[in-house]
């Protein structure tokens, strides 16, 4: 059951990543969001998925 439940957040996590590699902003600020998704795990992950996808570009402009 936990090796599911850790697929499942790596399929999430480089989905995460990859939509935020399309964004248009500067490259530092990139990294910066995809290093915090990868170290705060489950939490990074809910945050981007419930606020940042929507939000975050925007404010990282």
């Amino acid at each position: 059951m936990g090796f599911i439940i850790w697929i499942i957040g790596l399929v999430l996590c480089i989905k995460a990543v990859l939509e935020v590699l399309k964004w248009d902003i500067d490259g530092v600020k990139k990294l910066l969001v995809v290093i915090l998704l990868l170290i705060t795990s489950w939490i990074g992950l809910a945050v981007y998925y419930f606020w940042g996808r929507q939000n975050l570009e925007n404010m990282l402009k």
